[in-house]
């Protein structure tokens, strides 16, 4: 009997906001791959009262902007990041016309191996190593590049490409975020120019909606065509200090909502629920081995130097109300593959 008049208070609850009248009234409920329970309860909460024209909190459609990061917060990020396995492969490839790169750090690594000696600083290799591989090419021959090796790489644990490896509970989190009026965006420390060849067909996220990490380009014109060249240098970070910045530049809006994984995405975070509007701070937590990867060191998990979550930064999110999405617990599936 109490179990269900508390079932009957939450159904009560949800249904005073239009966001899940709405969900009710036209279909299955939203965010199936989510269970019950807080991280599920506050996404609904918040988009039911932001999109509620008789409440105090609602937010006009053209200010609904949600911000996601990518490597670990819509797709895996164990035991690499993706970008940086292509990139590793790229040096593969190009090695043969660069005979310094076997004595030139992180390039000696790639080349012998010692992929150990790239997690130390995972994020510097990686802007380093795209520096130098990702340059000497126009932008479409590169979104070419880019979008020929996705197609057919797979990840090392899961055996299925890279795309199959996103997270089934956030694809049903955009969608939703999107049929309630809001715009949705990547904001990705990765590189755009990655990014932007496959992100409308796996995420629903136009080109002009991803923000990430670029290399210095220049126009010239290359046999008589005008093109964008890609240098062999990083021209902007997006990443820390620089997601707000990055936002700011590209989308020109504060968002109310923003969805990250990691100490890299904390001042996205802070950016998002700081305004004067009503703001929601998400924070995935790795702690489910058996289905995806567990990783921290916050609450004791394993450290990592991919993807770090600190304790500080479970802290914050205490602190600030942001809410953290512990996969285990959260998440009924993983991937899309999944039944």
């Amino acid at each position: 009997m109490r179990t269900h008049a508390r079932i009957c208070l939450v159904l009560a609850a949800l249904s005073a906001s239009a966001g899940w009248r709405q969900a009710l009234a036209t279909g299955p409920a939203p965010l199936p791959s989510w269970n019950e329970g807080p991280a599920k309860s506050a996404i609904l909460q918040f988009v039911g009262k932001v999109t509620d024209e008789t409440s105090p909190d609602f937010v006009p459609v053209k200010d609904r902007i949600a911000t996601f990061d990518n490597d670990g917060t819509l797709w895996v990020e164990q035991p690499m990041y993706t970008q940086l396995v292509f990139a590793l492969d790229r040096i593969k490839a190009l090695a043969p016309d660069h005979p310094e790169w076997k004595t030139t750090q992180p390039f000696k690594a790639v080349l012998e191996g010692d992929l150990a000696a790239l997690k130390t600083d995972a994020k510097q290799s990686l802007l380093e190593i795209i520096a130098a591989t990702h340059a000497g090419m126009t932008s479409e021959e590169f979104a070419q590049t880019a979008s020929d090796w996705i197609a057919q790489a797979k990840h090392p644990r899961f055996k299925r490409v890279y795309t199959e490896c996103v997270y089934q509970p956030q694809l049903e989190l955009l969608e939703y975020l999107r049929s309630s009026g809001f715009k949705t965006f990547i904001v990705s420390g990765g590189g755009i120019e990655f990014m932007r060849p496959w992100t409308e067909r796996v995420y629903g996220i136009a080109p002009p909606q991803v923000v990430g990490s670029s290399v210095a380009t220049k126009f010239e014109m290359k046999d008589g065509r005008p093109v964008v060249m890609r240098l062999p240098e990083i021209n902007f970070v997006d990443d820390k200090a620089g997601k707000p910045v990055g936002i700011n530049q590209h989308i020109g809006q504060r968002p109310i909502l923003a969805f990250g994984n990691s100490s890299g995405d904390r001042e996205m975070l802070q950016y998002a629920t700081g305004g004067d509007r009503p703001g929601l701070g998400l924070l995935v937590y790795h702690n489910d081995a058996e289905r995806e990867y567990a990783y921290g060191p916050a609450g004791g998990l394993p450290d990592s130097k991919i993807g770090t979550f600190p304790q500080e930064l479970m802290d914050e999110a205490e602190k600030n109300g942001w809410v953290v999405v512990g996969m285990k617990d959260a998440w009924s599936r993983v991937f899309p593959a999944e039944r």
